[in-house]
């Protein structure tokens, strides 16, 4: 019995742990299922999957449809649209190769490529970024690459030739964006524009030659066509006159055989008047009275019959004669009419011809004129704007030269200054006072204050002087009186010395001005001095 238990509790504890190890596997498979299906992308077709991280050594693995495994952990994923961008230029002034500003607006399509080399790139540059700052990045692309095209081309070329215009932009456009990973899909060039006027110059010109060949077209159609309706009107009356030539022959015919008809009548007539009158006559003899007034009655009638008969022949001839008459009339009408309207055809054609070469001289010489006009004065006034913006230039920049000057002179003459008066303000504190100082400073200059009175008395020239000398009524030497008023007109040196340098030369030097006569008396001051009676002075230059 315990053998049985037992046995049959190993069999429950074995059938827990199958159970318990089912469930765990069926959560393995589940969790592995589940993990697979998160990690499995599928990429759509309008899509780029850019799976970075460890790649095997490239920078991300990019895959356009399809679908492949993201290794968890070690690899992540992201999108890239693949959807076109429509990204408006709107070019202005842009510089052609003669200097002449054109507007060039447009409209270019682009997207990020499918190829390896492309969808690298964009993952490289463009993952991460939004749909706006992409098409920021290829509007700068694009307007510098449009820009430069257009500087290499002639305005003639980019307005005539379109599709080399377009090849030359996606020559120069599309290596330029392959380094963003994008693709050039459409260019769409709106319109082609100058502000000088100088493409609608040649749009005028262009349309003035259609125009004007048209008219030359049209002129010698209706030449041809006035030449042809002339031809025919000739031929027609060729054939009229050629009619009526025939019907005058046949009526001439007609009349002479009607002619010859009544001769032969009238021949007849004759022979058989004659023939009745020999009957008549041989019948007369038979029976006289009868015979006159059967040969009365006879003659008669037949009077009457030949007049008769003579008026009808002359009736019918002058009915015909009328006819011919105004069938000649009309005819000869007719034909001075067509010849008139061939005559007047051909002037009228002639005239327009005249007049359309007129015009197309006229024009084609205002377009020689004009069209060079045109584009001498769009050059004229880009060369004056060139020169205005330089001149401009070159002045702010001899403005800005000159104010850094001034301005550099300036703080150098404030530094000079600033250390001029620090240093004046040190030599007033070491000599203990401003007037010190001052006295100081110009004992410095005293050599140049000697100097200049030096050169004040320099052009005195004393060659030689005379005095004769006499007491004057005051018993003074005149002498010593001359020598003080000369030495009062002389610079006043001692006193500058003393007023301005301090300095008290002796008594003796300084009252030079005020000295004593030769008797030992003072001047008193004020008093006149007295002229000498015999005094001469005689200076020999």
């Amino acid at each position: 019995m315990l053998s049985a238990s037992l046995f049959a509790q190993q069999l429950t504890n074995l059938q827990t742990i199958g159970i318990v190890t089912f469930v765990l596997v069926v959560i393995v498979l589940f969790t592995v299922f589940a993990v697979v299906l998160k990690f499995y992308k599928r990429c759509p077709s309008n899509r780029v999957l850019v799976i970075y991280g460890k790649t095997g050594g490239q920078a991300a693995k990019c895959i356009a449809g399809g679908a492949t495994f993201v290794k968890p952990l070690i690899q992540d994923f992201a999108w890239l649209s693949l959807e076109p961008m429509q990204i408006e230029i709107p070019l202005r002034g842009a510089l052609s190769i003669e200097n002449i500003r054109v507007n060039v607006p447009s409209v270019f399509t682009v997207a990020i490529g499918t190829s390896p080399e492309y969808m690298q790139n964009a993952a490289i540059r463009l993952l991460g970024l939004g749909f706006s700052e992409i098409k920021k990045q290829a509007e700068d692309i694009i307007f510098g690459q449009l820009r430069q095209v257009i500087a290499s081309m002639q305005i003639e070329e980019i307005n005539r030739d379109r599709d080399a215009f377009l090849s030359s932009i996606q020559n120069s456009l599309e290596p330029e964006l392959r380094k963003i990973g994008l693709v050039l899909i459409n260019v769409n060039i709106t319109d082609i524009t100058d502000e000088s006027g100088y493409i609608e110059a040649i749009g005028q010109k262009a349309a003035s030659e259609a125009i004007q060949k048209a008219r030359g077209d049209v002129a010698d159609n209706e030449k041809m066509g006035a030449i042809r309706v002339a031809e025919a009107e000739r031929e027609k009356a060729v054939q009229v006159a050629l009619a009526e030539k025939i019907q005058k022959i046949g009526t001439r015919e007609a009349m002479r055989d009607q002619s010859v008809r009544v001769a032969e009548l009238d021949k007849e007539q004759q022979v058989g008047e004659q023939t009745a009158a020999f009957q008549r006559e041989a019948q007369v003899k038979e029976a006289e009275r009868d015979m006159r007034v059967k040969l009365a009655n006879a003659d008669a009638r037949a009077v009457e019959g030949e007049n008769i008969s003579k008026a009808d022949i002359a009736a019918s001839q002058a009915t015909l004669q009328v006819k011919k008459a105004e069938a000649y009339q009309i005819g000869e009408t007719k034909k001075v009419v067509a010849e008139a309207a061939v005559l007047e055809s051909e002037h009228l054609a002639r005239a327009k011809a005249a007049v359309a070469e007129a015009q197309r001289i006229e024009a084609k010489r205002r377009a020689e004129l004009e069209a060079p006009a045109k584009a001498e004065k769009a050059k004229i006034e880009v060369e004056a704007e060139a020169e205005a913006a330089k001149r401009r230039i070159e002045a702010e920049g001899e403005a800005s030269a000159i104010f850094a000057k001034l301005e550099a002179e300036a703080r150098g003459n404030f530094e000079i200054l600033a250390k001029k008066g620090e240093g004046l303000k040190r030599i007033v504190e070491a000599c203990g006072g401003a007037q010190q100082a001052f006295q100081m400073l110009m004992l410095e200059h005293f050599d140049n204050l000697v100097d200049a009175s030096a050169r004040a008395i320099s052009n005195i020239k004393f060659d030689k002087v005379v005095v004769w000398d006499a007491p004057n009524a005051n018993g003074g030497s005149s002498t010593a009186n001359w020598l003080s008023n000369m030495a009062r007109t002389l610079p006043p040196m001692m006193q500058v010395m003393k007023d301005v340098g301090g300095v008290q030369l002796p008594e003796t030097l300084a009252t030079l001005s005020g000295m004593a006569g030769m008797d030992g008396k003072q001047e008193q001051p004020g008093a006149k001095p007295a002229d000498p009676p015999t005094q001469t002075a005689r200076t020999d230059d």
